[in-house]
């Protein structure tokens, strides 16, 4: 038994802090470069090659993150609160130092991804246990809005101010990170009166192979899309206003598709949701082989914006119903192989190489064993229920 802390927020506010802290995450310390990256190649600070690298050492920094999100098991609340710092101050610090020394972007770049997988584990652990120590754990889904809301937030951001210097943007973005994490560090205070609990036990490490297999494979499946749609259809326009729009509807499918899951499906079993979210991604990840028209861009952005942060509820709530007393340790061997799934993605565009085979480029091909292995698992996780 341990004297802890009965606390005494209401749940709304739990709420609030969940969405914003991964609103900034996600739509920022994690996918801000996306929308960003045709707008630097324009200005002529980065090379598609530097650019290569700025994503890498972010999808390397998210694994790092990862592995050590365990560090904050005991305290999760105040490892949230590091990490939206982390993000807002590496954010500023993209906008001051640019491309230059060129080692600045991909280690500012780098420790985001940190920050980001931090925020994703703490917020997840901390948001949904205290939800379900109030009886409305079905609440806990609406925090994940927060990830679409923040990354069609940078979407607009970019594809309306698109004709500035996207250095700016950064600027723009640092700033909203900043007051995203004072709003959500004041919800996540606790206002509390002295009780005895029992200390969790640590999780079990058995008997969960198969979901953080699944969990990786969704990682590969959606970064081709999430990382190369907007560069995509600059091929096919050069405007912002127009090849810019993927991002912001990859986000507010993202951010619709988990408030109709909160709204119609709260008690729905968890595989069955991420089965089902799984294998809508595969038809996303799928249309682009067809054809590069823009319709099919738009239409592959809003069917892999739409599930990618269903499956993500779902997923990181069924953990947590395998490992009530203590789910951060599962939480983070997941996103540990979502991590590494998603780095998997762009190096294997990059192995593949400039070639075609039967008419297919790296990303096309790399986009067919996405959809290849995300069909086998959505399939896989429905039978299992």
């Amino acid at each position: 038994m341990s004297s802890e802390h009965s606390p005494t927020l209401p749940a709304w506010l739990i709420v609030v802090s969940g969405i914003v802290a991964l609103a900034v995450a996600m739509g920022i310390g994690r996918f801000a470069f996306t929308p960003l990256l045709p707008l630097m190649l324009r200005d002529g600070t980065l090379t598609a090659a530097s650019g290569a690298d700025w994503a890498a050492a972010n999808y390397g920094g998210y694994l790092a993150g990862a592995l050590t999100a365990s560090w904050f098991s005991a305290n999760p609340r105040r490892g949230l609160q590091i990490a939206l710092c982390g993000v807002a101050l590496t954010t500023l610090a993209v906008a001051w130092f640019g491309s230059q020394p060129p080692l600045a972007g991909p280690v500012l770049r780098a420790a985001a991804g940190v920050f980001s997988a931090w925020t994703l584990v703490c917020a997840s652990s901390w948001c949904l246990g205290e939800l379900a120590r109030r009886r409305v754990a079905h609440l806990g889904t609406w925090i994940y809005t927060g990830v679409g809301l923040g990354i069609a937030l940078a979407g607009m951001l970019a594809w309306l101010g698109g004709r500035q210097p996207a250095s700016w943007l950064w600027l723009e973005l640092g700033l909203i990170a900043s007051a995203g994490a004072v709003v959500s560090a004041f919800g996540s205070q606790p206002r509390h009166t002295a009780v005895l609990t029992k200390r969790a036990s640590p999780g079990g490490r058995t008997g969960h192979a198969a979901l953080i297999l699944c969990y990786g494979v969704f990682g590969f499946g959606y970064i081709v899309p999430a990382t190369f749609l907007p560069a995509m259809a600059r091929q096919q326009v050069s405007d912002p206003l127009v090849f810019g729009l993927t991002w912001p509807l990859f986000g507010l499918a993202a951010a619709l598709s988990v408030g109709a899951a909160a709204r119609w499906a709260p008690h729905w079993p968890r595989r069955r949701v991420w089965a089902l979210a799984q294998g809508v991604m595969a038809l996303g990840t799928a249309l682009p082989l067809a054809t590069r028209a823009l319709w099919s861009l738009a239409a592959s952005a809003v069917l892999v914006g739409g599930t990618f942060m269903v499956a993500t509820m779902a997923g990181l709530q069924l953990a947590r119903e395998q490992v009530p007393a203590n789910p951060t340790p599962l939480l983070a061997r997941m996103t540990i192989a979502f991590a590494a799934g998603q780095i998997l993605g762009p190096v294997l565009v990059r192995v593949l190489g400039p070639g075609t085979w039967f008419g297919w480029d790296a990303i096309a091909r790399a986009d067919a064993a996405a959809t290849l292995l995300l069909a086998l698992t959505s399939a896989w996780l429905w039978r299992a229920e």
